[in-house]
């Protein structure tokens, strides 16, 4: 049994393990495995932090992942030889700050939809930009893409080797995990919350729940526009099978499965999706491999509602129901 105070902070219980990881994974598992779910769960994460918020569902954060991936591709050294070469930390701050662009452009232009019309519109912004990467060969060299990319070396630390790429994968997870915890206690985020359940009264109320929107879209956008620098590093190449409607799929998906509701879910999501790219070969043919995803994902839609975060927390109360009584009667002696 952890300690009570980890059971009681269960975030800081799978930082601890992240940190711990490396100790007990092998290198495969460290660098291919580990690294990407991280990575893949930074990017749901945008997803997660737009439903569980503002009650917002998108397909278009895989293409501002891509916007984010192909700008650091078109402003770092390749083999391609397209673009123009400048200091990775430059090329950094470019890719982030018009991902987070591509985002305020994704919820300026759905911002008086909802539903089925937002996942529609931003459905098509997403084929939009598969098809302008895709048929534009002067700049983004078409099908192709953009080939060998390369994570850089900082103070003499490589970050392409295994270890400290994971390092950064997961402090990039951890902030940006951290961030969306912040920003759901803040006035803003009530603000969000009020917008997901009640946005008629939120405009009453006198608040902008266009501005609100448009903001939650560029915060999506800078959490996708992490994920996707670090997967145009991960991959080393940056192509059109990046920003179409299969990773838009995909990222759905992850959400779905970890959890939609809660932020986090993310991660969950992405550890199981990537568990399954990889050896679902030994299961079944990996040109299949879209049948293992379909099974699990409507077997966890019909027994955990919630995902597995919910899954998780209803183990959680049901393994330590005493505990959960404890604190609920607390809650009762300090609201009374």
């Amino acid at each position: 049994m952890p300690p009570r105070f980890l059971v009681r902070h269960p975030y800081l219980l799978l930082v601890l393990a992240g940190v711990l990881f490396p100790l007990v994974g092998s290198e495969f598992w460290v660098g291919t495995v580990a690294a990407r779910a991280l990575i893949i769960g930074t990017m749901a994460l945008s997803l997660t932090f737009l439903t569980s918020t503002a009650g917002l569902v998108s397909f278009a954060q895989a293409g501002v992942a891509g916007v984010a991936g192909y700008t650091l591709a078109l402003l770092s050294p390749n083999v391609t030889g397209v673009g123009v070469e400048v200091a990775w930390p430059l090329a950094v701050g470019a890719a982030l700050l018009m991902g987070t662009l591509a985002g305020v452009l994704v919820g300026w232009v759905s911002v008086r939809s909802s539903g089925i019309y937002l996942l529609m519109i931003t459905l098509a912004m997403s084929v939009s930009l598969f098809y302008l990467v895709s048929q534009n060969t002067e700049v983004f060299n078409g099908f192709d893409g953009i080939n060998g990319l390369k994570a850089p070396v900082v103070w003499g630390i490589d970050l392409r080797a295994p270890l400290p790429f994971y390092g950064m994968a997961l402090t990039a997870a951890v902030l940006s995990a951290a961030a969306v915890l912040y920003l759901d206690r803040t006035p803003f985020g009530s603000q969000l919350h009020a917008l997901r359940n009640a946005p008629r009264r939120v405009s009453a109320l006198g608040f902008n729940a266009v501005a609100l929107r448009i903001v939650a879209f560029g915060v999506a956008g800078f959490i996708a526009s992490v994920g996707g620098v670090l997967n145009t590093w991960f991959s080393g190449q940056m192509s059109p099978g990046a920003v179409d409607v299969h990773a838009a799929v995909n990222l759905l998906v992850v959400a779905v499965l970890g959890g939609i509701r809660h932020p986090l879910g993310a991660f969950l999501g992405a550890i199981t999706f990537v568990l399954l790219e990889n050896y679902a070969a030994s299961v079944i043919d990996r040109e299949r491999f879209n049948l293992v995803i379909g099974v699990v994902f409507i077997v966890i839609v019909l027994f955990a509602k919630d995902g597995l975060s919910g899954l998780i927390n209803q183990l959680r109360v049901h393994l330590n129901p005493a505990w959960t009584g404890g604190r609920r009667a607390k809650t009762r002696r300090k609201a009374a």
